[in-house]
């Protein structure tokens, strides 16, 4: 086999600087000094350096413009999804991004037109939440068409022709939340539920799926009772819960497998049972944390929004600079939270939010919350 091409990022680890500079040098950006440019050229020339058609076509546009089409939610989640993919903008080599976010209650009400509009405006990607897959298989392959690359966040839309997809590995957190939960019961008998926005959505199908399957497998004393819908809305959910507390008086436990796990608490703490349920919940933010603090919540698990948000990016950015039509799937370990080691992950977040307050470069279309 032959030999892999040279990078920019090879250029850049035998000069000791970014990539950004290397990128900037070659392309002739004033804000290079003459010195490091003949540096960065002669490195280029020694190491056998050819431009990729595709990222030389990037770089000659003036912008580019990416649509971002995610969930408004209840919580932190998503402002940490379009955070990171804020931050991984920011970081590129290219002078000018250009974000378009299009944030809604209820993404797959409007999908057709956010569709439509970015065809017809001719953006260079979409990154997007597929809702309902079967119903969105067809804009994003209409967008494929008109070689406009869509990549999946948080959930999927298999056999779409989109780019790629970054999420959480669903079947790892669905099985750790049962093991967690069989554990935490330590061969106690009754019923578990588990909450989720909506069956047809990829991503809770299939953690449903693996609970239930690990539940099955290590605990069969242990009654999985069918999935709660609430389709993200807290007074569904609230009051959905009621009834199952009140239906079942054998229940020992709930997996949340969604951000919305406040109503969930509340409906427990109103039917004064609380105190009595192992309640595993998904992700971290403000107000969970006093519940994981009391013991309420035995577990979070934790799916990493910021890093979903700039690996979504990442993944388009470097199919339009490099071009490609491999399919791309990234599965990313979820983190488990619990009292023990909340406090780092509330520093972590801390820090990143920090970061994400420093100055950066590009340019943002903001809609709704985003």
């Amino acid at each position: 086999m032959g030999k892999n091409p040279t990078t920019l990022l090879d250029i850049a680890k035998a000069l000791g600087t970014s990539i950004g500079t290397v990128h900037r040098a070659l392309h002739d950006n004033p804000d290079v000094s003459p010195a490091t440019k003949a540096k960065v050229l002669r490195m280029a020339k020694t190491l056998g350096y050819r431009p990729n058609l595709a990222a030389s076509y990037l770089s000659s546009k003036k912008t580019l413009r990416v649509m971002v089409n995610t969930l408004e939610g209840t919580t932190s989640f998503w402002d940490e999804v379009r955070a990171g993919i804020r931050e991984e903008s920011a970081s590129v080599a290219l002078e000018n991004v250009e974000l378009e976010f299009r944030t809604y209650a209820q993404l797959g009400e409007l999908q057709e037109q956010v569709f439509e509009a970015a065809i017809r405006d001719k953006v260079d990607g979409i990154i997007t939440f597929p809702s309902h897959p079967n119903t969105f298989r067809p804009w994003i392959r209409r967008a494929s068409r008109a070689r406009i690359p869509v990549v999946c966040a948080v959930t999927d839309a298999p056999d779409s022709g989109r780019l790629g997809i970054v999420a959480i590995d669903t079947l790892a957190s669905g099985s750790i939340a049962a093991d967690l939960m069989g554990r935490f019961l330590a061969g106690q008998e009754g019923s578990v539920a588990i909450t989720l926005f909506d069956k047809a959505i990829t991503e809770h199908a299939e953690k449903s799926a693996a609970f239930e399957r690990t539940l099955r497998s290590f605990y069969p004393n242990l009654h999985l009772l069918p999935p709660v819908e609430d389709h993200g809305m807290e007074a569904e959910a609230y009051s959905k819960c009621r009834v199952l507390f009140e239906e079942h008086a054998d229940l020992r436990g709930v997996y949340v497998t969604t951000e919305d796990s406040i109503p969930v608490l509340k409906a427990a703490h109103d039917a004064k049972i609380l105190t009595r349920l192992t309640i595993i919940t998904t992700d971290l933010f403000p107000d969970l944390v006093p519940h994981i603090r009391s013991g309420a919540v035995a577990a979070t698990i934790y799916q990493r929004p910021r890093t979903q948000g700039r690996m979504a990016f990442r993944m388009l950015h470097k199919h339009v600079a490099e071009g490609g039509s491999q399919s791309l799937e990234v599965a990313l370990a979820p983190h488990l939270v619990m009292r023990g080691n909340l406090d780092f992950f509330l520093q972590q977040q801390s820090k990143a939010l920090a970061k994400q307050k420093a100055p950066r470069n590009g340019h943002e279309l903001a809609d709704g919350l985003a």
